[in-house]
């Protein structure tokens, strides 16, 4: 998604929920400087999602009864946002890619990283603290903003982790993308975050994503699934 296009969403979204658009460009701008030396091309991203299937693992309550079917289908990249990559891991399943903004377990990502997962870690205002402290123990990393691309930090749209993970997958032209643990309703996963301090925002975020999906669905290029009993508008039952 180009940048133009994207920033009304943004726009949206930081009016509903008070973030800085300059603090978020000032965390963008510190991950650039922090990975200079440590970036990957977005080729890799390219090589591993175009023209495949993949599946989009979020940590919602739904997630633990889906492990089977990820298991089964083995032919499939797996996209884990965040909190879901502890779920995967407990079940010796190897992310391919991580989305993250480290709200999630640290020792897990940095394990997964070390499996070979391609980490795409996310800045935003909130996070700078988590930057400081993580970025430096992984070894290669994409950047992502939600606000002005800046060198090695990417805007390929989307606002939390699980929604992130989908524009990436149609930005490098998925086949097709499954939603797995991405429910979006009223309970959220144990997985989801290592202390949820605030549910109700939480909640709230989850809403923004979906209605961001929403809105994907309407020009992806993608072929759309989802798990959940009650499929996103625009995506088909899996």
């Amino acid at each position: 998604m180009k940048f133009v296009d994207w920033f009304p969403y943004y726009q949206t979204i930081r009016a509903e929920f008070g973030y800085s658009t300059e603090q978020d460009q000032e965390a963008a701008n510190m991950l650039s400087g922090m990975i200079k030396r440590k970036a990957l091309d977005t080729k890799v991203l390219q090589k591993k999602l175009s023209g495949k299937d993949v599946f989009v693992i979020g940590a919602g309550p739904s997630l633990d009864e889906m492990i089977k079917t990820i298991k089964e289908n083995k032919g499939f990249v797996k996209i884990a946002a965040d909190g879901a990559v502890q779920a995967l891991l407990e079940n010796k399943i190897k992310p391919d890619i991580v989305v993250t903004d480290l709200d999630g377990a640290p020792a897990a990502l940095q394990k997964a990283e070390k499996m070979g997962a391609i980490m795409v870690v996310h800045a935003h205002g909130d996070n700078t603290e988590m930057l400081k402290k993580l970025v430096p123990k992984f070894k290669k990393i994409i950047g992502t903003t939600q606000v002005m691309p800046v060198d090695n930090v990417y805007n390929f749209g989307g606002f939390t982790d699980g929604d992130r993970s989908v524009f990436l997958a149609e930005e490098f032209g998925a086949k097709s993308i499954v939603l797995v643990g991405m429910d979006f309703g009223s309970v959220i996963g144990k997985y989801s975050k290592q202390q949820v301090a605030d549910p109700e925002l939480k909640k709230r975020k989850m809403q923004a994503g979906k209605k961001l999906l929403e809105m994907l669905a309407k020009q992806s290029r993608s072929r759309l699934f989802d798990t959940s009993k009650k499929p996103v508008k625009g995506f088909e039952s899996f």
